[in-house]
């Protein structure tokens, strides 16, 4: 349905698929000089918006204290660094070295198993430390989770951005707290079986030595496990903000806003941080790849190739929480970079559908038509994977209309040759990159099998 007032010797024409209203270019004007006359931080919805991040921030300080990963002090990375180096490298050392198992147990070797998880643990825990030492150190908290930015967002955008932060420790915890419990039980048993032997004969006789090398145990994995899932909700909560900003840049196409130069400049600062993030996360991503890969393939062919120690939750149970909780945290920084680069990928088809009918839409205009078929197609709104589109559309189109023709074309060929996500030293990972994984996993599996097979 098509609307045509004249003022001034300006045509506005409003296309809307329910045709409840005609938007003027007056009206918007003044609502936006209004607005614009309003400091933001006095408004209301960014106020509240605003107080809600900076509690969410500061319950994240107080988590990171708590975990001892505060770097805002020199205090805080001393003890951080002392604490890191004591639960994920001094004490897996010890622990592997004074277990002992007596000739009386009948389960077959569980310390070898045990050995074998303690030095992929500690090198994700030292993957993710040094990760979070370096961008703490060169952006901080707040750049790092680009909540400088968000004054230049909508209300949108800052809500969706206060429920992910809630959301990120729900991920942590219900990775973390499973396992734990099923470590625990596992510990339990392990330690009520195996002996603690220490080279020299430093305490006395009476003390527990197997209660105190528990709790040490619990404590380190609890610290090496929670250090890997931080990073790894981290870098799932900054996929999650671009997404919300492509969701709102998705808006942008739609009403009397859609200004090729408005989205041009959008995208730009979009791309820019997933520019950012790409970089600070990717020596993060492709280490855990290879250390988890090395890790879970050398598990299958110990677990496979010796069979003659039977397996149980005894001496195999470290295997099965390490694995759980390694690819759980990896396929959760995986399938955030996958959405993100699917949605920055996504956005080319929208732009070039707004440009059709645009275009299609002014071309009838300047023929003197003063009817306009409803448009074939909706601008999407690029949900999660299922793909629905927007019932209204509406279009604005003056006689003197900023985005013409050449400006549009310009914007869509910007779009095909700028839609890369989140990326690996060039590589987008996407959903592609995701299946080439997938091929090259697989295929080691299936050669391990052959010579297991063959071996036995």
């Amino acid at each position: 349905m098509i609307k045509t007032s004249t003022a001034s010797g300006d045509t506005l024409t409003d296309i809307h698929s329910s045709g409840r209203h005609v938007t003027f270019p007056d009206e918007n004007n003044q609502s936006s000089q209004l607005r614009a006359s309003v400091p933001l931080l006095l408004q209301p919805s960014y106020a509240g918006s605003k107080s809600l991040l900076f509690d969410e921030l500061r319950n994240f300080r107080i988590s990171l204290k708590w975990c001892a990963l505060d770097h805002s002090t020199c205090i805080g990375k001393f003890v951080s660094c002392f604490i890191f180096v004591f639960l994920a490298i001094i004490l897996p050392i010890v622990s592997s070295l004074s277990i002992r198992v007596p000739s009386s147990v009948p389960a077959n070797d569980p310390v070898s198993y045990n050995k074998l998880v303690q030095l992929p643990e500690s090198v994700l825990a030292l993957i993710s430390f040094f990760t979070l030492f370096r961008s703490f150190k060169r952006y901080g908290l707040r750049q790092l989770l680009f909540l400088d930015d968000l004054q230049e967002d909508s209300l949108f955008i800052r809500r969706g951005y206060s429920r992910e932060l809630d959301k990120a420790f729900r991920y942590l915890a219900c990775i973390l707290f499973p396992s734990f419990f099923v470590e625990v039980a596992h510990k339990i048993i392990f330690f009520s079986t195996v002996k603690i032997w220490l080279p020299c004969n430093v305490f006395p006789g009476n003390i527990p030595l197997n209660s105190i090398m528990f709790v040490l145990v619990l404590a380190s994995w609890v610290y090496r496990t929670g250090v890997f899932l931080l990073v790894c909700v981290l870098f799932r909560l900054t996929c999650e903000l671009q997404i919300l900003r492509f969701e709102g840049l998705h808006k942008l196409f739609d009403g009397c806003e859609s200004d090729a130069g408005v989205i041009f400049r959008e995208h730009i600062r979009i791309k820019k941080q997933l520019s950012f993030t790409s970089h600070r996360y990717r020596f993060f991503i492709i280490s855990c790849l290879v250390t988890i890969t090395v890790s879970q393939f050398g598990s299958l062919w110990l677990v496979l190739g010796f069979n003659n120690i039977e397996k149980n939750f005894f001496n195999s149970g470290d295997l099965v929480i390490c694995s759980a909780v390694q690819l759980c945290g990896f396929f959760l920084c995986l399938l955030g970079a996958a959405r993100i680069t699917h949605r920055a990928q996504g956005i080319v088809s929208i732009a070039t559908r707004w440009h059709m009918i645009v275009a299609s839409a002014s071309t009838r205009i300047d023929q003197g038509k003063s009817h306009v078929p409803e448009a074939d197609g909706t601008l999407e709104s690029n949900a999660e994977d299922s793909e629905s589109d927007s019932s209204d559309i509406l279009i604005a189109i003056s006689s003197q209309d900023p985005c013409s023709f050449q400006t549009r074309q310009a914007l869509v060929a910007y779009l095909q040759h700028n839609n890369g996500g989140i990326t690996l030293f060039g590589f987008a990972l996407d959903r592609g990159l995701l299946h080439t994984l997938f091929a090259f996993e697989f295929s080691l599996v299936l050669w391990i099998l052959s010579k297991v097979v063959v071996l036995s």
